[in-house]
């Protein structure tokens, strides 16, 4: 079984959002425009579906169109604990960070791992860190 994959319908940003995450994660992204899938409901060259390639993290993202709510996140984190090298994460939560906004500084903490958390300039609440005595 996988475990769930994010998709975020986006505000005519999602283009955007995929390059900004394929630079963070090292990866790249596709994205095939509602012209691509005949659809008639928004803008021919808006983002029907899109993904990342060969990315450690999962995500999906299209653009909103007709009555579809964009993306709004409230008491939800994307959660990137432990699941790559402490130097990876620490360059994941700068790259995120970048035109967002930082909640908490990564650091060190009483327990011994180190965490910190972003809101990203599209909007997602990720929580990064890791376990060991690598301090951030």
């Amino acid at each position: 079984m996988t475990a769930p994959t994010p998709y975020l319908h986006l505000p005519g940003t999602a283009r955007e959002a995929l390059a900004s995450y394929a630079a963070v994660f090292g990866c790249g992204f596709a994205a095939h425009s509602f012209a691509d899938f005949g659809r008639e409901d928004g803008p021919a060259d808006a983002v029907a579906h899109g993904y990342l390639v060969d990315s450690p993290v999962a995500l999906f993202a299209a653009d909103a169109a007709g009555d579809e709510q964009a993306f709004r996140s409230a008491g939800l984190m994307w959660s990137l604990l432990g699941v790559a090298a402490p130097a990876t994460l620490r360059r994941w939560f700068t790259g995120l960070s970048a035109g967002g906004r930082v909640v908490e500084d990564l650091q060190r903490r009483p327990w011994g791992a180190s965490d910190g958390q972003v809101v990203d300039r599209f909007g997602v609440h990720w929580l990064i860190g890791f376990e060991g005595d690598e301090q951030p």
